[in-house]
């Protein structure tokens, strides 16, 4: 089948997609965006995380015919035309980047919690991100730069 679909805001069409194939598969094989990560394939992992039509899923558990026609952000997508996203920078600054696998679904992961609430408790950050697997940190610096993150966004979405 031909797939049509949005990825990072520029069009895609992709042929010959076979109806059992993932989006992380068109993602990562044939559109060359490596940032989702395929780990568990079961969406236990998180590391595959994307946006698609503005909804955080796993890439590995989305059929790609069900993006026919969609929206998907990737982590390729995160950063902008001035430099890297609020939530890259508060991550690389918190060392909350060890071997970097899990990293772009916490990127997403946060960018997601971040955009539905802005002053996040402790609560609501380890909600958001407790369909992320890290094996190896400890998360206190994943924690520590999400809440980073927060303030750091907070503070641009404040400038006049």
């Amino acid at each position: 089948m031909r797939l049509t679909l949005t990825v990072n805001g520029e069009p895609y069409d992709v042929d010959g997609v076979a109806g059992t194939e993932s989006l992380l598969s068109v993602l990562r094989l044939r559109l060359g965006l490596s940032g989702a990560k395929n780990a568990c394939e079961q969406g236990q992992c998180g590391s595959c995380s994307v946006h698609l039509d503005g909804v955080l899923v796993c890439a590995c558990l989305v059929p790609a015919p069900q993006a026919h026609g969609r929206s998907v952000e990737t982590v390729e997508g995160l950063a902008g035309g001035d430099g890297p996203h609020p939530v890259q920078e508060a991550f690389l600054a918190c060392g909350a980047v060890q071997c970097g696998f899990c990293t772009p679904g916490m990127l997403k992961a946060t960018e997601d919690l971040l955009r539905r609430c802005p002053d996040p408790g402790e609560a609501e950050i380890k909600d958001a991100l407790a369909g992320n697997l890290c094996r190896c940190t400890g998360y206190r610096h994943i924690l520590d730069a999400v809440r980073m993150a927060a303030d750091r966004t907070r503070a641009l979405e404040a400038r006049p």
